[in-house]
């Protein structure tokens, strides 16, 4: 389980094909010191298990799964990814719960300052919109955010410029893909809804 709050932005430095799957390596120097060989790590917001550790880096691998189904696919030598260590049960929650498993890739379609924050607008997959509410929870790219207006599949949110700064939201160009994860609790009550 992950909150959105990102820790540290890698770089991936290699990425080897493996079958259907590849296994991608992660340079983050200052990041997860007290990981091991099989912990959980969020990035760019999907789950994956550490494989083994290098000088400053460390390898995972991406099922033909999420290879497929998230922006992990389409990553490239020298792009940056959000990174965020599995919580402990005595952790804060900062943002929100998270599992970790993406539910769609959207793409970046407008972005704006305005003060001291910047307005980011997403398209997203149409079903999705279902489980958003305004003032409520998304994940992009595993960063916890607030939806903060709703209009058919564009989801709007506002961020400070210290989240914009510590996370890859700031180097997204027009178009860019981005992994979506929604609130499980808004899942589970929309799937009891129905089943009432």
């Amino acid at each position: 389980m992950f909150s959105g709050i990102i820790e540290a932005v890698g770089i991936i430095s290699q990425i080897v094909v493996r079958g259907p799957g590849s296994q991608i390596e992660i340079y983050a120097p200052d990041f997860g010191r007290d990981m091991a060989i099989g912990d959980a790590v969020s990035v760019d917001g999907e789950k994956l298990t550490i494989a083994q550790f290098s000088r400053g880096s460390f390898a995972a691998d991406v099922t033909s799964d999420a290879r497929d189904n998230t922006t992990l696919g389409e990553l490239s030598t020298g792009q940056k990814v959000n990174l965020e260590r599995a919580l402990r049960i005595s952790d804060r929650i900062g943002g929100h719960a998270l599992m970790g498993i993406t539910d769609g890739i959207g793409i970046l379609e407008q972005r704006s300052s305005s003060g001291n924050t910047i307005s980011y607008t997403f398209r997203i997959p149409v079903p999705l919109t279902d489980y958003l509410i305004e003032s409520g929870p998304i994940a992009i790219n595993g960063v916890s955010l607030t939806v903060t207006r709703l209009s058919g599949d564009l989801v709007t949110c506002l961020v400070v410029p210290a989240i914009n700064e510590q996370t890859t939201l700031s180097e997204l160009s027009i178009d860019s893909p981005v992994n979506i994860e929604i609130d499980q609790v808004a899942k589970y009550l929309k799937k009891f809804a129905v089943a009432s």
